[in-house]
């Protein structure tokens, strides 16, 4: 699995590349935010990064929102058709 490191943490790439996300911007857009979630979502709308955190199911912190495994619905319905797209998890 190819890893990147994003405010001195590390992550794997589960979905999508490293050529793909924009380390500059993801970085700019990650804020402390997102330290309690165990996978980031990202999605290229209009040229900018969307993010969303989620939660394996079995978290501490997950809800009917931010389960992983609802990522295929949240895809469908909240992002745009065709869009690029990643998911990175927190490497413990």
């Amino acid at each position: 699995m190819e890893k990147i490191m994003v405010h001195g943490k590390v992550y794997e790439i589960i979905e999508g590349n490293e050529g793909m996300i924009n380390l500059v911007e993801l970085e700019d857009k990650m804020t402390d935010y997102f330290d309690n979630y165990d996978y980031v979502f990202g999605d290229y709308s209009y040229e900018k990064v969307r993010l969303k955190g989620f939660n394996d199911s079995y978290s501490k912190g997950v809800n009917s929102i931010n389960d992983i495994q609802y990522l295929e619905e949240y895809k469908k319905e909240y992002c745009s058709y065709g869009a690029k797209t990643f998911l990175i998890k927190k490497v413990k």
